[in-house]
Order: structure tokens, then sequence, then C-alpha cells
């Protein structure tokens, strides 16, 4: 029975809303951090095969991808160390609420601490909301690449000259206008679209943009649950205040009353 008690006391005070969190954020940055690595990579192969065979043509957009490839690896450094911070701060807040009648006593500093991860939660929430919009800009030009290869595929367009489809990449800024060929028609442009640097580039981005959808609903629900912490923090902080002027003014009556008392025995 005590071992089934303390299981029981043990599962109490985990922060199930904050465990879920962290899940949902881990698993929204691993998907956006490594499928957006590889994804670079596969727009790279692609860039450098069908639209821009010359290298020093894209050297710019070679080294622009290169750096953001570094900022990924510096996206899931820090999001695996905040994800265990505010794990780990959500314990201290279970554990401060429920043990709002013993001695545990929350510090001012605890709760400045939980002030400043709302403000740093909602600062991250906001710019992972530019990278979500963002990731999505890979999938849109993707699929346009996809839905015009469609097209052309399709028997019932019943298209008798296939070269009129074209795909210009230079339009949309990704590589300089002098870049060659810097665009595919036709034949090549459904070559580009069998090729397995498409497919598996395209399922890729929109999987990376998933996973930033994933991680701004996951600092969302963090910036709930630390919001709800901190209010209990400070209501804890005004319960033991309150408990501790209780205490005074009983241990006060009771000195009132033991001093009345020995009074009332020296008079008789």
């Amino acid at each position: 029975v005590g071992c089934f008690e303390c299981c029981i006391k043990c599962l109490g005070g985990v922060p199930y809303a904050s465990l879920v969190a962290t899940i949902l954020c881990f698993s929204g940055v691993a998907l956006f951090c490594g499928c957006g690595h590889v994804a670079l990579n596969g727009t790279v192969t692609i860039l450098e095969t069908f639209f821009s065979t010359v290298r020093t043509d894209h050297a710019m957009l070679t080294d622009i991808i290169q750096l953001m490839q570094y900022v990924i690896y510096g996206i899931a450094s820090f999001f695996f160390l905040y994800g265990i911070i505010l794990l780990a701060e959500g314990f201290y807040t279970t554990s401060a609420v429920k043990e709002l009648h013993s001695e545990f006593k929350t510090t001012i500093c605890g709760r400045c601490i939980s002030g400043m991860f709302v403000f740093l939660t909602y600062i991250l929430g906001v710019a992972w909301l530019g990278v979500f919009g963002f990731s999505a800009v890979p999938v849109f030009l993707f699929y346009n690449i996809w839905a015009t290869c469609n097209t052309m595929k399709s028997p019932m367009a019943n298209i008798t000259n296939l070269d009129s489809f074209c795909v210009d990449v230079r339009q949309y800024g990704i590589i300089p206008w002098n870049a060659t060929p810097g665009k595919a028609c036709g034949s090549s442009l459904i070559t580009v679209c069998d090729s397995n640097e498409f497919y598996l580039s395209y399922h890729l981005y929109i999987v990376a943009c998933a996973g930033a959808g994933a991680t701004v609903i996951a600092l969302i629900h963090y910036l709930m649950i630390l919001s709800a912490n901190w209010a209990y923090l400070k209501d804890a902080s005004q319960m033991h205040a309150y408990q501790d002027i209780k205490m005074k003014e009983e241990r006060e009556l009771q000195d009132i009353t033991s001093r009345s008392k020995e009074c009332l025995n020296s008079y008789t």
C-alpha cells in the first residue's frame, strides 16, 4: 500500500500539460530541422542539374543555403535545451501548487523567472509564425512545378506542343537572370518532376512545414501553461503570506490567553 501511495503521489506531481507540449515541440522542431536540412540539399542538386549548370551563377544561393543549415543546427540545439527548461519549470510549479499547505514557499525570484519564460515564449511563438510562413514558400514553388507537370501528363489536356509549358525559377529570385538555362520546358520539365530529388524534396518541404506548424501549436500550448503557472505561483505566495499572518495572530492570541490565565491565577 505504501509503495502504491508513493507511486500515486509521484504521478500526481507530473506536469502532464507541459509534458505534452514538450513532446509536441520536440517532434515539430525535429521534423522541421531534419526534413528542412535534407530538402535544402535536394534543392541545390535540382538547381545545379536542371536550372543553373554553371556553379558560379548560384554561388550566393549555395552560401545562403549552407548558412540556413547552420541556423537549423542552432535551432535544434536551442529548442532541445529550452524544452527541457520549460518542462523543469512545469515540475517546479506543479510542486509549488501541490504543496501549498506545507513548508514549501515560492520566492519572488521563482515568480520572476516564470514571468520571463512567458515573455520569451511569446516572442518565440511570434518568430515561429514567421518561420511557418517562410517554410510554406518552397512548398508553393514545388507545387507549381508539380501541377505544371501533371497538366502536361494529363490525357485530357490534349497538348500538341509540350515546349510551350515552362517553369522559369529566375522569376522567383532564386537564381540570377544570367543563370543558364534558368528554365525547364517540355520534356526537360517532366524529367525534373520525375527525378528522385524533386519527389523527395517536395514531400520533405511539406513535412518541414507541418513540423513548423506543430512547433507553433506547442509554443502556444506552452504560453497558456506558463501563464497559468505564473498565476498559480502568485496565488501560492499570497496564500503563504495569509497563512503566516494567521499563524502570528494565533500565537499572539494564545500568548494573551495564557497571560490572562496567569493573572487570574495570581489573584485567586
